[in-house]
């Protein structure tokens, strides 16, 4: 995953954020970071969770559900958690290097 789709990630958090706030979910104080990445990750399992629906209801032959909109929850679920994993690595990458710095 390339440093554009990182900062595509981010774009979106912020966006996320910012929704919160106009619907009165943050404090007024700003946007708290953790509760903006607990968004995030509970938008990933949620992603996952209903690809994981949509396969199961493709793999009983349930008439309604299509294959590619199978492959396409698949691939979104997919996606998102690759995004949520770089963004993982690249926040635990800042706190080695925050953690070795010398004061």
């Amino acid at each position: 995953m390339t440093a554009t789709n990182i900062d595509q990630v981010l774009n979106q958090m912020r966006i996320l954020s910012q929704s919160h706030q106009l619907q009165g979910v943050q404090e007024t104080n700003g946007p708290q970071f953790a509760n903006v990445l607990k968004e995030s990750l509970n938008q990933v399992s949620e992603l996952q969770q209903e690809a994981s629906a949509m396969k199961t209801a493709f793999e009983t032959g349930d008439p309604d559900v299509d294959i590619t909109e199978v492959m396409i929850a698949v691939e979104k679920a997919s996606l998102s958690f690759e995004a949520i994993t770089e963004v993982r690595n690249k926040l635990l990458t800042a706190y080695q290097e925050v953690m070795n710095m010398q004061v």
